[in-house]
């Protein structure tokens, strides 16, 4: 990832899963957390999905509490960037999340996703369930059936989630004439366009 904004980071809670689900229409909202490199792209990605209510771009997967943007950078945190989706499961499952999520980021490269290298940009799914892990593990088993090379995913329970700092959310929304966004973020999203007709769209 380029260079970032440079903007005091927050301190923010971190959030556990089982607080994360909140009624719509009777139904309750489930949330799922992938992390596949650079969260400006898997932000703006599951953004454009129908059934998302709403993606934020966090930390997630390491150690330290409350982590900033810079520590994080380090590698030192054993966080990865990842992105928390909302989403209503009667517009999309977790099984279209989780397609959309290894077709659109190379799983079987380890730390690293394009020039963005480093364990925070490692591919990792942070589960909320023995649903979501059994899920995740049976479509890695699928994944590795069908390629040539092993799936690094990383598969975990999420312990907690850390929101990344103001400037970070809705980056390529806001920042759609930066090299960075119309050179890796903007093919992704044509890509994800093109490949899953059916599944983009407004919640």
């Amino acid at each position: 990832m380029m260079a970032k904004n440079d903007t005091a980071s927050l301190d923010l809670p971190s959030a556990s899963f089982p607080r994360q689900a909140r009624d719509i229409a009777g139904q309750k909202s489930q949330v799922a957390i992938f992390g596949g490199g650079c969260f400006w792209c898997t932000e703006a990605i599951f953004q454009n999905l129908r059934g998302v209510l709403n993606a934020r771009p966090g930390y997630a997967g390491g150690t330290k509490e409350n982590p900033s943007y810079e520590e994080v950078s380090s590698g030192k945190t054993g966080h990865a960037e990842v992105t928390r989706i909302e989403f209503d499961p009667t517009l999309i499952s977790f099984d279209d999340l989780l397609t959309v999520f290894f077709a659109t980021h190379d799983p079987t490269s380890l730390n690293r996703q394009g020039n963005d290298i480093g364990t925070q940009y490692r591919s990792i799914v942070l589960y909320g369930g023995e649903e979501q892990r059994t899920k995740t593990e049976e479509y890695i088993k699928k994944l590795n059936a069908e390629s040539t090379k092993p799936i690094v995913t990383e598969v975990k329970p999420l312990e907690n989630f850390y929101e990344a700092e103001d400037y970070h959310r809705n980056y390529f929304l806001s920042h759609k004439d930066e090299a960075y966004c119309r050179f890796v973020i903007a093919p992704k999203l044509e890509h994800l366009r093109e490949r899953f007709k059916n599944l983009v769209g407004a919640a």
